[in-house]
């Protein structure tokens, strides 16, 4: 693959690391305006264990999409480093491995961090 290939191909990988972020940020929005108004206060058991299964399961689907989406950029930046004669945009880009790394990192801590608040939020 060429250089304008690789690079078009990484921001369509950040990209859908974004996109990613959607849905999971549209429940919780969801779960934090119900929680502000104390709906979670005279919900059943049931309703605050749905409420933090739905949480769960979004959190993970985004979580496992985005960190195979770093994998494959990680690959890319590997990719990337090889080409003959590459612009300064690629070669930053092909440096950005340890950055990618660390929002690997990141999206697993901050995932398990968000889920323990809103575990927190809606069984207080």
């Amino acid at each position: 693959m060429d250089q304008e290939k690789l690079i078009n191909q990484w921001n369509q990988m950040r990209s859908q690391i974004i996109n990613a972020q959607m849905a999971p940020s549209l429940v919780l929005v969801g779960v934090v305006i119900a929680a502000t108004f104390g709906k979670f206060e005279g919900a059943s058991d049931a309703t605050k264990y749905a409420t933090l299964g739905i949480v769960a399961v979004t959190g993970i689907l985004a979580i496992i999409s985005q960190y195979a989406a770093v994998r494959e950029g990680e690959a890319l930046l590997a990719d990337l480093a090889k080409v003959s004669s590459p612009s300064n945009l690629a070669k930053v880009i092909a440096s950005s491995r340890g950055l990618l790394s660390l929002s690997a990192i990141a999206i697993v801590g901050s995932g398990l961090a968000i889920f323990a608040l809103v575990v927190w939020m809606v069984l207080a």
